[in-house]
């Protein structure tokens, strides 16, 4: 009779809960997720933004200022998609100044310029992409081999490229005589600048890389569950090392794209480029914690950075006040990213 009793206990008891994932990560951890509400939130603000600057400024909404505003974008662009893949991750990259300047100068160098005899037209641009690569990859390995948090390994990397951006430099700045690199900021394909096509093929190829390659996948992948991924037995640290590697030849590409701009090569070409980045990217929905948003949301977020700023000119608004809007507004975008993450965020760091 007791042992009756205790087998229809065992029947009747229910089965213990499995674990769930956490939110934000699939069972798989390399599945990229569905666009939620929270994804259209940046593209409507766009349009928003967009539509309030046409009915304030009859100079906004003209197709001359819609290129201006795309043109003004391109650089910015490149740069925000090496973060973007940083930041999926969960970790900072600060070094898009140093490895722009250094590239900046290489190239300058490299092709028909007003130091030396050297034309090596698009090899040289190779050449600086190569180095923005170098440096990236730098960093990534500073950050995975020797522990080195994020943000002050690639702020080690920038202080490097500099360094040697001020070594190249010599003294006397390299002008540009090259009619093909020259010629992408001037030369026009369907109203747009060459750069900006540029830019617009880098973003396809980010998106491309984040959503159908394993690299992409596994990015997105330790920034949700970083730890979860290394219990399954995938080797994080290589893909660490080869995210900083790609968004090094990002910025390197970006310090070519400002050498095209200028006609020269400065060692201060990218200054300001890597908190702008993560600005945008942030901004379009790319978390600093990792593990959501990408390429194509921070391309929104550079749009409506590049939209507001041009914006608040077209308006008439003070250069004095243009700053505090845009902060106020990024505070906005950030508090509204990390609301719905509140339950992974107890602290704040």
């Amino acid at each position: 009779m007791t042992m009756t009793s205790s087998a229809e206990a065992g029947t009747d008891a229910a089965p213990a809960p499995r674990p769930r994932p956490r939110r934000g990560v699939s069972l798989r951890g390399l599945a990229p997720r569905a666009l939620s509400l929270r994804d259209a939130g940046p593209p409507i603000a766009l349009v928003v933004v967009f539509a309030v600057f046409a009915a304030l400024s009859p100079g906004f909404r003209t197709l001359s200022n819609v290129q201006n505003i795309l043109d003004a974008a391109a650089v910015l662009a490149v740069v925000t998609c090496g973060v973007s893949f940083v930041l999926l991750t969960g970790s900072i990259d600060l070094s898009a100044p140093g490895i722009m300047g250094a590239s900046a100068i290489t190239v300058a160098l490299l092709v028909a310029n007003n130091r030396n005899d050297n034309d090596l037209g698009l090899l040289g641009v190779a050449v600086a992409v190569l180095l923005g690569a170098v440096l990236g990859g730098l960093g990534g390995l500073a950050l995975v081999v020797l522990r080195v948090p994020s943000f002050m390994a690639t702020l080690g990397v920038s202080a490097v490229g500099l360094g040697v951006a001020t070594l190249l430099f010599g003294g006397v700045q390299p002008n540009i005589t090259d009619a093909v690199v020259g010629g992408w900021a001037v030369q026009r394909f369907a109203g747009l600048a060459h750069l900006t096509w540029i830019a617009v093929g880098c973003v396809v190829l980010g998106w491309i890389v984040q959503r159908w390659s394993r690299l992409g996948r596994r990015a997105l992948a330790i920034g949700g569950a970083e730890e979860v991924l290394g219990l399954s037995g995938v080797r994080v640290a290589p893909y660490k090392v080869a995210v900083f590697t790609m968004a090094g030849a990002f910025y390197g590409l970006a310090g070519v794209m400002v050498t095209s701009q200028l006609g020269a090569g400065l060692v201060q070409a990218g200054r300001g480029y890597d908190f702008s980045a993560i600005t945008a990217a942030v901004v379009g929905g790319t978390l600093l914690t990792g593990g959501r948003g990408g390429v194509l949301h921070s391309t929104v977020g550079v749009l409506l950075v590049t939209v507001l700023t041009n914006g608040l000119v077209q308006a008439g608004v003070s250069p004095y006040w243009q700053g505090g809007v845009q902060g106020l507004i990024v505070v906005a975008a950030v508090a509204a990213a990390v609301l719905p993450q509140r339950h992974r965020n107890q602290v704040t760091k």
